[in-house]
């Protein structure tokens, strides 16, 4: 072939062969440049309806222009022979790469994010590639990634396990889906990259077999091994991203490229180095061996107390609380725990309470190699908790081999409530306070008012109130009532102790969901933050003010520094959806919030935001029949009602909106900056457009002033925005939002 001249393309020399056929290198006589011939073997085209498919494929692939992704300029046929001309790539395969080099983290990084931009574009065109591999991906000698044969995986059915010794590499990279033959999308593309990427970093694939029937067993019945056992040096968060990458589960494996590259992004070397570097802890649940199994909220309380205590140690990064119970009576082990989270060391603990006497084990595990880092049994009474408690703190903070300012070891000293029975009181209505429900709520104050009734006025305790009865109004239970409830609450905190980090953190919340005041609450929350830089409900209003008012580049910190503490509570997940929710971003939307509805299917707010996202999709059953079910399960609810004006407003039912927007409903919504939006977005979409911009313009005054989602991003909004009073208003927006300070 070498010197031929087919069609237009004149041979210059073979660049290699494989399964899918004989690749040369071609001068394209009419356009001048280098090009790529793949001539395919005949035995893939046998028949018509092969070709025919080929072609259709082959149509689709050549659409995909995009930097990452090698590009197909035409197919044609000579002498019976199918070939694809493609840009010429001067380069290696990662395949070639890896037998030469060990790939350093940044360079894995960099090549990872390139792949994941190419594959997000062809899976936004509704293309799998379906044979994703190191052989498939072509590095530049400046480091520019291209990925190749787009369009022929289908061709050569490797959805179906085959038994040509021919397809063995691709058999190592099959998703356990491909491997049983069944229906794939883009998720199988997703589990080839966790391939790739675990080669990359390690120099070795993660399931191998000396025949294809023995690595399809391994990679349907095996897990793979850990990437750090392989390679000391691989961060631990890059580690997390490979392992979900490979779950089995497909429901359970990042479920698009973009949240990979999300994480990858955030994940930059210098951070991933940083947190390597950096000691971090998760303190699972104590475990209650007491008799009685009513006493949980002891054990559970002694947890929430350790967490606190190393929480003022700076030099430590300590999982919170949320996400510590949520391997509650798990059977994860540790290593797989410490995988989830990003951490380093893990503290485990029981507690047994038999009337007045207790019993306290805990150990430290280093979760890298499993060992035992620490471990002891304290004996006493219940009037030595404080003391065991502090105990524990103290000696993991010494086998860790931290320092302690002087500061530091004062606070972690301090016994913000000395006596025993009213601690008690506290732990349980704590464990009240996170059940969202309204009796739930009111058993957390009636226990919190009987430690108030032991010890007298006490900081802690008031902003525990405090934070009791915003969770009442969180629910649109009583809302003038509870917020000066909540606010007497906290004038007795701050009267006690002025730096209390959970009352500036209540107090923001209030400002920002009904107050319409943004500069006071962003003050209480970086004022909260100042005092404690890991208090969550802080770390959360503030990144979601921050997103909701269109500052998405200053919320992410926030967020990732939310990840790093608190990566599995359901607020948090929330809150990567709603980060690309408020940047108009709704197709990156769409699987965080799916994820935290579908681990709270029972919260009414869980419910409205996953309808109105799958709105923004265009996927109306599905929200409709969600909507409908919260309809039955909480009528009263606020977010409940916000879901029946959603879908009346998109069936067009201008007379059942106006007939649920009661004179209450109207009067709890224009106090708040964000449902006074969403009111307004359902009104734009029955073309109501006066009443559209009055509820537009009172969420502005509130303080909505995302600039770029109320002038462009939501399509919601189409409607309004010739309006004369739209126009006007997003003069006054624009100012506001370029002037905006946090």
């Amino acid at each position: 072939m070498i010197g031929r001249t087919i069609s237009h393309y004149k041979i210059l020399e073979k660049l290699g062969e494989g399964g899918m056929g004989v690749v040369y290198k071609a001068q394209d006589t009419k356009l001048d440049r280098t090009v790529a011939l793949k001539f395919l073997p005949k035995h893939l085209l046998c028949d018509n309806e092969a070709k025919i498919r080929f072609e259709h494929e082959a149509k689709a692939a050549s659409a995909l222009n995009h930097t990452n992704i090698t590009t197909i300029y035409e197919i044609d046929e000579f002498e019976g022979e199918c070939f694809i001309c493609m840009e010429y790539v001067e380069g290696k395969s990662l395949k070639q790469l890896l037998k030469e080099k060990t790939f350093s983290i940044k360079e894995v990084v960099d090549v990872v994010i390139q792949i994941c931009e190419g594959l997000a574009l062809a899976h936004e065109k509704g293309i799998v590639h379906r044979d994703i591999k190191s052989d498939n991906i072509m590095v530049t000698p400046r480091g520019k990634v291209k990925i190749m044969d787009f369009g022929l995986a289908k061709l050569r059915g490797v959805s179906k396990v085959t038994k040509t010794g021919s397809t063995l590499g691709t058999v190592a990279y099959m998703s356990p889906e491909q491997a049983r033959g069944e229906e794939v999308d883009a998720r199988t593309d997703i589990w080839s990259l966790g391939v790739v990427l675990f080669e990359m970093i390690t120099g070795q694939i993660p399931f191998n077999g000396e025949y294809e029937q023995a690595v399809i067993y391994t990679i349907l019945n095996e897990e793979p091994r850990s990437v750090l056992s392989l390679r000391a040096d691989t961060p631990l968060q890059l580690e997390r991203i490979v392992m979900r990458a490979l779950e089995k589960d497909k429901s359970k494996r990042y479920q698009s490229v973009q949240d990979i590259l999300f994480d990858l992004k955030k994940a930059t070397v210098a951070d991933i180095q940083t947190q390597k570097q950096e000691k971090s802890i998760v303190v699972l649940p104590f475990e209650n061996l007491s008799p009685d199994p009513d006493q949980e909220y002891f054990s559970d309380g002694l947890t929430e107390e350790v967490i606190s205590d190393l929480s003022k140690v700076r030099a430590l990064r300590v999982i919170s609380r949320s996400s510590a119970m949520t391997f509650k009576r798990t059977k994860k082990k540790v290593p797989e725990i410490a995988r989830e989270l990003d951490v380093q060391y893990v503290l485990e603990g029981s507690v047994r309470k038999a009337g007045n006497s207790l019993r306290i084990a805990a150990q430290l595990i280093d979760a890298q190699n499993d060992a035992h880092l620490w471990a002891e049994k304290y004996a006493g009474t219940l009037d030595d908790v404080f003391d065991i408690q502090e105990k524990v703190s103290r000696s993991i903070v010494d086998a860790l081999k931290l320092r302690l300012t002087s500061e530091e070891k004062q606070r972690m000293a301090e016994r913000p409530i000395d006596n025993v029975a009213a601690y008690e009181f506290y732990f349980k209505a704590n464990q009240e306070i996170w059940r969202f429900t309204e009796d739930a709520l009111d058993r957390a104050v009636r226990y919190l008012q009987h430690a108030l009734d032991i010890v007298g006025d006490n900081a802690l305790l008031y902003s525990g109130m405090a934070l009791t009865y915003f969770q009442y109004v969180n629910m649109g239970a009583k809302q003038e009532e509870y917020i000066a409830k909540a606010e007497k609450c906290l004038e007795k905190t701050f009267a006690l102790d002025p730096d209390s980090p959970k009352a500036h953190a209540v107090l923001g919340w209030i400002n920002m969901s009904f107050r319409g005041n943004l500069q006071d609450c962003i003050h209480h929350f970086k004022k909260a933050l100042v005092i404690n830089p890991d208090e969550s409900l802080a770390l959360q209003g503030l990144t979601l003010t921050l997103s909701i008012v269109g500052r998405k580049s200053e919320a992410m910190p926030l967020y990732e520094r939310l990840m790093q503490i608190d990566p599995l509570d359901f607020i948090t997940n929330w809150l990567q959806g709603a980060l690309h929710f408020y940047d108009g971003q709704y197709d990156l939307a769409l699987e965080p919030i799916s994820r935290f509805y579908h681990t709270n299917t029972e919260n009414p707010a869980a419910r409205f935001y996953y309808a109105w996202t799958l709105a923004y999709h265009n996927k109306l059953d599905e929200a409709f029949s969600i909507i409908d079910r919260s309809a039955k399960a909480t009528p009263d609810n606020l977010m409940t009602k916000q879901g029946l004006l959603l879908k009346y407003a998109l069936l067009k039912d201008k007379e059942k909106v106006f007939q649920e927007m009661t004179p209450d409903f109207q009067k709890t919504c224009k106090r708040d900056f964000e449902w006074s939006h969403t009111v307004a977005v359902m009104l734009a979409l029955l073309d109501a457009k006066e009443e559209a911009v009055d509820w537009l313009e009172n969420s502005v005054n509130l303080g909505f002033i995302n600039y770029p989602l109320l002038a462009e991003r939501d399509p919601f909004l189409e409607n309004i925005r010739e309006e004369k009073r739209f126009k006007k208003l997003m003069e006054r927006v624009k100012y506001e939002w370029e002037h905006f300070e946090v």
